[in-house]
């Protein structure tokens, strides 16, 4: 029977997690929103962080969001570590700081969707469900030799249909997590090592020669390229820093200010416009410092930033909540996106700058 040799291997080769040593769903539900499109091996490290700090929903509840964002910081996908923090302060004020089990109540909370509120009612509150992440529809799409794209609605009915088939009653924490150490471990997306696979006899792609060729995707577009600009302006060896408005790329992080150029513009053109456009100031754009660049999901992003400084006519510029003057030193204390880090990295290890520019005038 494939249950029963599937849950077989898992209990000699289940990979050592630490949110499989816990039954809180707490624990479980912060494992499997880090884990959103991103590798264990990378949430390993922040989720032990994380749950040291905030080791409860209440914890979690009671932080500034600046404090999250900053111990997420890396990890990506920032809308995650907001969704997150704004569900802790649901559950606290409505659920007396427990993660509520029934399906209608986790679907309204910020950031879980259906395969989250599958994963933790399988895992967490063991309802019998498929939580389709991508391992499971690799794995269901070869057992059944199922050529449709399982991003689509139409494949990911028939894999969940045909998954749920298989699926023993009252197994659903381990079945799920046995199919996804599968699809990690041996059913991988290139070259699947069906020779050590305990359920290869029950698979019809194995069968037919189809493993590689499936699941079947349609080819990406190639990323497009964005190029931004940035403004590296100082007063007295302070750095100004902006936060990005919530609802945006990287919304809530710090950075410097900047912004994406339009077509046709040089980079000087951009930036003294971006600059005007998010601060009010007239700035004097200096010189270049080394070009950076990082690779998202939807894009890839070239940075330039320059040395700048303001011009004697702009207004005057005071702090304000999302405007910060701050030490070099103090960088690490806030939360910032890949390339703004990267600058700031670069400007601790390498500020020339500050003997070029002249100081920002400031009332």
């Amino acid at each position: 029977m494939l249950s029963h040799d599937l849950l077989a291997w898992y209990a000699d080769h289940r990979r050592d997690l630490p949110w499989r040593h816990t039954n809180d769903p707490y624990s479980i539900w912060v494992s499997e929103i880090m884990l959103q499109q991103t590798r264990v091996d990378t949430v390993l490290p922040y989720y032990k962080r994380f749950m040291a700090r905030f080791p409860t929903a209440a914890a979690l509840a009671n932080a500034t969001q600046e404090e999250v964002l900053k111990l997420w910081e890396g990890l990506g996908y920032y809308a995650r570590a907001r969704n997150l923090h704004r569900a802790a302060q649901i559950i606290v004020d409505r659920f007396d700081g427990h993660l509520p089990p029934l399906e209608r109540e986790l679907d309204r909370l910020p950031g879980i969707g259906r395969y989250t509120a599958d994963a933790l009612g399988a895992i967490a509150f063991d309802r019998d469900v498929l939580a389709l992440e991508g391992n499971l529809r690799r794995v269901i799409t070869r057992l059944f030799d199922l050529h449709l794209d399982p991003r689509l609605p139409e494949g990911e009915r028939e894999i969940r249909r045909l998954g749920l088939t298989v699926m023993p009653p009252g197994r659903a924490s381990e079945f799920n997590q046995a199919l996804m150490d599968l699809g990690a471990l041996i059913c991988t997306p290139r070259a699947p090592a069906c020779a050590e696979c305990p359920i290869a006899t029950h698979c019809i792609a194995h069968h037919n020669g189809t493993q590689e060729q499936l699941p079947f995707r349609k080819p990406r577009r190639p990323l497009p390229l964005r190029q931004s600009v940035a403004a590296v302006l100082h007063e007295n060896e302070r750095l100004l820093i902006t936060r990005r408005p919530e609802a945006g790329l990287l919304g809530g992080l710090w950075g410097f200010p900047g912004g994406f150029i339009t077509n046709g513009e040089s980079n000087p053109l951009a930036l003294s416009r971006v600059v005007k456009d998010q601060l009010g100031l007239e700035i004097v754009v200096d010189r270049p410092m080394p070009a950076l660049s990082h690779t998202y999901t939807h894009f890839r992003a070239a940075l330039q930033p320059f040395t700048c400084r303001v011009r004697s006519t702009s207004r005057h510029l005071r702090e304000r909540g999302d405007v910060r003057w701050v030490k070099v030193e103090e960088l690490d204390n806030v939360p910032m996106g890949k390339l703004d880090r990267m600058l700031a990295t670069e400007l601790e290890r390498s500020p020339p700058w500050i003997a070029i520019a002249p100081p920002i005038e400031r009332r």
